[in-house]
């Protein structure tokens, strides 16, 4: 199958060929560029200038200004100039919608123009056509005398521009023919772009912005598909229409750009956030950053040439219902709030019975849950982790036969004075024993090989220091006859662990 990216396992940038906007390149080998928009009127020049320089401190590397109309084109030329005396040099968009006019202005003073296809050369009057092959020929035909004005004035002054797909702004004749879908909106990128193509006019990055997340994705990756079929490689912009503001606003620009950077697609980013525009930046950094510090692990087993679904349109995988989670109910969101979680009710476990233990939580939106839990104690006549036996507490049950296992002291056995602590083995020096000589200790790690071990400590402090020793605890535990047994050691690290999972609650 055709795919929209390099690889379906590891993150491979989409290679795209390299657009430049004044100096700054985007697409080919250039890093992912961060870029946003002024939000204040642009006939007013110093609000915007200001606007822009904030924008540029806190990282953004392009920036785009509205240009509703000709005055306001016009009006692009004071305000880059402003920045340019102030010592902000960065490439300016300007952002046109309706008026082919202002974007012919704007060609000649700023370093890109963006466009919406759905817009620029057609009025929306929410009417169903129908078309022939020969009539939507002739919307072509339309379409390309006005739009070549435009392809020509930014061939002459070096222009760069962004055909950028709005899915909420489709045109008329493409909902006719195409739907409201993601073909829909590849189709109508793809129309003026091939207008370009026929003009030698190349300095052209894409974007198929939609508030959707999921036609936003399904959108990008099957323009990749369409422009590989045509032998394209244009930079893509990413961004989520409208994306809101605080949390919301950041989760759901991370979802919809994250998957696209994912994949490897899209050379310039814009996190559309309802707040000031500077604080857009860093968000878009982050996002950035993750992509342009991973390295790429080459593993020739891991190899994918199909994917079990459409990637070019949702739909949801088919799951069994457990409970309320999956199927068809709806994706639940999962809290950890066990710490806030009050237990009624207790459990005897040294008394048959059944028990009831009510679970009860509160959230921030101070919802209340309970949930009730019944418990049976029986006793089969097996040991059980957490009994009481063989004078200390069983910590492990060998799986084997359910009736032998591992108990440990009940409580601190040493007198030693710093905090009852001893030493594993007494203290040698290299001149004592050559480091501890043949009877180095690797040590048995198994479940039950702590005996071996502490066997081998006694050993070694007999060997290197004559058995005179014993405030250690190795001889201590040999020597310990807690619940008349006389076979206690020092557990091994496997055991220790299996202590502290077990007891440590």
């Amino acid at each position: 199958m055709e795919t929209y990216c390099r690889s379906l396992n590891q993150t491979k940038r989409f290679n795209t060929r390299e657009v430049m906007i004044g100096k700054v390149g985007v697409g080919g080998d250039n890093p992912i560029r961060i870029q946003s928009m002024t939000t204040t009127d642009t006939m007013d020049t110093k609000s915007t200038i200001d606007q822009s320089m904030r924008m540029i401190d806190a990282g953004c590397e392009i920036v785009r200004i509205t240009a509703p109309s000709i005055k306001e084109a016009r009006n692009l030329e004071p305000i880059k100039d402003g920045l340019i005396k102030n010592g902000y040099i960065v490439p300016i968009v300007a952002d046109i919608h309706f008026t082919p006019n202002a974007a012919i202005v704007a060609a000649s003073i700023v370093e890109k123009v963006r466009i919406n296809p759905g817009n620029y050369a057609d009025r929306k009057k929410f009417e169903i056509h129908e078309y022939t092959d020969v009539s939507y020929c002739d919307e072509l035909a339309r379409i390309k005398e006005k739009f070549v004005p435009l392809i020509d004035e930014c061939k002459r002054h070096g222009t760069a521009m962004r055909i950028g797909t709005n899915h909420g702004s489709l045109s008329d004749r493409i909902l006719s023919r195409y739907g409201d879908t993601p073909l829909g909106m590849v189709e109508s990128a793809m129309e003026f772009l091939r207008i370009a193509e026929d003009e030698s006019y190349h300095e052209i990055i894409l974007s198929m912005k939609a508030s959707n997340t999921h036609v936003m994705v399904q959108a990008y990756r099957l323009l990749v598909k369409k422009m590989s079929e045509e032998g394209m490689q244009y930079p893509l912009h990413l961004g989520v229409t409208e994306a809101g503001e605080a949390e919301d606003g950041r989760i759901k620009s991370s979802v919809g750009i994250g998957t696209l950077l994912e994949d490897g697609l899209g050379d310039t980013i814009r996190v559309s956030l309802t707040e000031e525009p500077e604080k857009e930046i860093p968000v878009a950094k982050i996002l950035a950053d993750r992509y342009e510090k991973r390295k790429i692990i080459e593993d020739k087993n891991l190899v994918m040439n199909s994917l079990p679904y459409d990637p070019y349109f949702h739909v949801r995988r088919k799951t069994y219902q457990i409970l309320n989670i999956g199927s068809d109910q709806v994706p639940r969101v999962i809290g950890d709030l066990s710490s806030s979680i009050e237990i009624t009710g207790n459990v005897l476990v040294n008394i048959n019975g059944e028990y009831i233990l009510t679970y009860t939580v509160n959230d921030a939106a101070e919802n209340t849950s309970s949930v009730e839990r019944r418990v049976i104690v029986y006793d089969d006549g097996n040991p059980l982790v957490g009994d009481i036996a063989n004078g200390g507490v069983i910590f492990w049950v060998n799986p084997q036969d359910n009736t032998h296992g591992l108990v440990a002291a009940i409580s601190c056995e040493s007198s030693d004075p710093f905090f009852g602590r001893l030493p594993w083995r007494p203290n040698l020096t290299y001149a004592d024993c050559e480091y501890f000589g043949p009877y180095r200790l690797i040590g048995n790690t198994e479940i039950g090989g702590g005996l071996e071990n502490t066997d081998r400590i006694i050993a070694l402090n007999t060997e290197c220091d004559g058995g005179v020793k014993t405030n250690y605890a190795a001889y201590f535990a040999r020597n310990y006859g807690g619940g008349g047994y006389n076979d206690w050691y020092l557990p091994n690290i496997t055991e220790v662990e299996l202590i502290h999972n077990n007891f440590s609650q």
